[in-house]
């Protein structure tokens, strides 16, 4: 059984280009449901699995930093931006578990990643690191996953989050989340043909993308 400590951490990562209410609302429903206190978003510096990012790491390092300055429970890593090399998910976590040896770690991912998750560098390590809170549709056909993830998922899926919260990582958990229909495509494509993407994320991002001229260009 798990014990609650003060390390307990729900993780984000992703390029953020840029970060938007999909994002932060997403994590906060799972923040929420899980009862745990810390949210730590993490911007990827050089993701090996796309091409690369529209705005470069520090523009969208800050930008994140910028989207939950004034909300205590949200804190945002420069890990992957400040480190060498490829941003694997697995050495982020690695490095997690160390700090936090005894903590529950849970990561959130959309659905669409998870179809591809057995892609991931060290994927069936980053399983045995943190929990994964996949969140999107419900009644997804199981037939679409990989024969290794299905197999994964039939050893580690639980049904609620007391019974993920009985150990502080292995498990699989679908969660439904508030569906908002926001991409960072659609709002770079909106931007690069001079509209404005406002409430699709935070007044203050918009400012900064504006201040620094990011995405006006195709």
């Amino acid at each position: 059984m798990h014990s609650s400590t003060h390390d307990d951490l729900i993780i984000l990562g992703g390029t953020f280009d840029p970060i938007h209410y999909g994002h932060l609302r997403a994590v906060e429903e799972v923040r929420q449901a899980l009862g745990v206190a810390q949210v730590m978003l993490i911007p990827a510096g050089h993701p090996p699995h796309r091409q690369s990012p529209w705005a470069n790491a520090r523009h969208r390092l800050v930008m994140t930093r910028i989207a939950v300055a004034h909300h205590p429970h949200f804190t945002v890593s420069s890990w992957e931006v400040e480190r060498e090399g490829p941003s694997y998910t697995v050495d982020t976590l690695t490095a997690l578990r160390q700090q936090r040896p005894d903590a529950l770690l849970a990561m959130v991912i959309g659905m669409d990643a998870f179809l591809r998750f057995d892609t991931w560098h060290h994927w069936q390590r980053i399983l045995d690191l943190t929990h994964l809170i996949v969140t999107g549709r419900p009644g997804w056909p199981a037939a679409e996953l990989p024969e290794a993830l299905r197999q994964a998922l039939y050893q580690r899926r639980c049904e609620d989050v007391g019974t993920l919260r009985q150990t502080s990582a292995g498990r699989i958990l679908f969660h439904t989340v508030t569906a908002l229909e926001i991409s960072a495509t659609s709002i770079r494509s909106l931007l690069a043909n001079h509209q404005s993407p406002r409430f699709l994320l935070p007044d203050e991002v918009l400012d900064y993308i504006d201040a620094e001229g990011l995405y006006h260009s195709p």
